[in-house]
């Protein structure tokens, strides 16, 4: 078994400190440590730059509320994430 290395985690730039413009976002519902259980998830299932932050915005009710803002580089990883990760299950 071969080890690949990502050069993105070498040089620490594969988790970005803002949200580009040019990235796909996701909104989930902020609930008690999701954000760092869907940072973990993301740093050992996928492999290219992401942005993970809380942000605030109008929910269905039109009140405001707390959201985490997940966002990819690349659209692909975007769907597996939504479709995969199995703290964003429904109910």
């Amino acid at each position: 078994m071969t080890l690949k290395i990502n050069p993105l985690n070498v040089f620490n730039i594969r988790r970005t400190n803002y949200p580009p413009n040019h990235f796909d976002y996701a909104y989930i519902p902020m609930t008690y440590n999701i954000q760092d259980a869907l940072e973990k998830w993301i740093l050992h299932n996928l492999k290219h730059r992401f942005y993970i932050g809380k942000d605030i915005k109008l929910d269905e009710k039109n009140s405001i509320a707390n959201y985490v803002k997940v966002g990819f580089e690349d659209e692909k990883e975007l769907s597996y994430f939504m479709l995969a990760c199995p703290y964003l299950k429904y109910k």
